[in-house]
């Protein structure tokens, strides 16, 4: 990670049954670089977002973080992934929570 090092950055990213953990990751990186050129003026809180998700997009193992979180959404629980960055690194971890919600499962032949 380039110059945001230094700033505390967490972005909580909440994949659901119809969009995965990349495509949230993707929808929120680019929502981050919309309001970046909307604002056209330095942000440096933008600017560490923008890195922090880039960063996760290009070195995550998505096809890994999918199999291990649709399991959990498809028997109703929330998942949600904390991306941040601690000591120069780029940290992620998963959280699971219960749900009072059962989605079904369609199976298709």
């Amino acid at each position: 990670m380039r110059g945001y090092t230094t700033m505390a950055i967490r972005i909580v990213l909440t994949p659901t049954v119809s969009h995965c953990i990349e495509t949230v990751a993707k929808r929120e990186y680019w929502k981050n670089v919309n309001n970046y050129l909307k604002k056209r003026k330095e942000d440096k809180r933008l600017e560490g977002k923008i890195e922090l998700l880039r960063s996760f997009l290009e070195t995550a193992d998505f096809a890994n973080l999918r199999r291990k979180s649709e399991e959990h959404i498809l028997h109703g629980k929330q998942v949600k992934f904390i991306v941040s960055i601690k000591n120069k690194k780029l940290l992620y971890e998963m959280i699971v929570e219960k749900s009072k919600q059962k989605i079904n499962k369609k199976k298709i032949l």
